[in-house]
């Protein structure tokens, strides 16, 4: 495979438009789309969050950065398609009820599409029963939670306890995220995972899942 760390750059710099060239230029000269994702895509969104802990990238820099992302997934997807091989597992993801921070959840969401997965995003302020409907009967799926404020957190635990009363809590792995968030939490509500970052949680949902992690 050649070198386009021109895709890395692009999305690293939030350019849209550059990161539809380098992906469309890949895929011509017969780029395999997994590498392209895995090679370039996820470390350029690694990167970008390292970025922003360290405070050299504020929120516009994470807006268009994963817009440059979605650009390239929406691109590749048809092709990832084709191949059927990339194919992880389905993921439900959404900010919980009383919260509308959806940064964290949106670069998520774009990590996951990255790996693979098929994500259904419902927004922002969840109510639990919407997580439940969403559910409905299917089988083998991620509900993935995130919350930004402290106040809001405490939700997780209610969607949890409607999964279990819907009686579909046995059929779903059950992920969560955001600022406030720890593994000590995750542990007390009974989540069956935690992620601090969004590259973290494409590794934890293919372990829930019993995939082998493609990093």
């Amino acid at each position: 495979m050649g070198d386009y760390s021109d895709l890395y750059q692009a999305i690293l710099e939030g350019n849209a438009k550059k990161a539809k060239e380098a992906t469309e230029r890949a895929l011509a000269e017969g780029a395999d789309p997994n590498e392209l994702i895995d090679r370039y895509m996820i470390p350029a969104m690694d990167e970008v969050g390292r970025r922003f802990e360290c405070q050299e990238y504020f929120v516009p820099e994470l807006l268009i950065a994963a817009r440059a992302m979605e650009t390239a997934l929406q691109i590749l997807t048809p092709r990832l398609a084709e191949g059927g091989g990339r194919k992880a597992g389905k993921v439900i993801i959404g900010t919980v009820k009383g919260d509308i921070h959806d940064i964290g959840k949106n670069l998520v969401a774009s990590m996951l599409k990255g790996g693979g997965f098929e994500v259904l995003d419902l927004g922002v302020d969840v109510p639990a029963e919407k997580f439940v409907e969403a559910v409905g009967n299917q089988e083998n799926v991620i509900v993935a939670m995130s919350a930004l404020l402290t106040t809001t957190m405490g939700y997780m635990r209610e969607v949890i306890n409607a999964l279990k009363k819907a009686g579909i809590r046995d059929r779903v792995k059950v992920m969560i995220g955001g600022a406030p968030i720890s593994q000590r939490f995750a542990d007390e509500i009974g989540a069956d995972g935690y992620s601090e970052n969004a590259s973290g949680a494409v590794v934890l949902a293919r372990r829930l899942l019993g995939l082998a992690s493609s990093a």
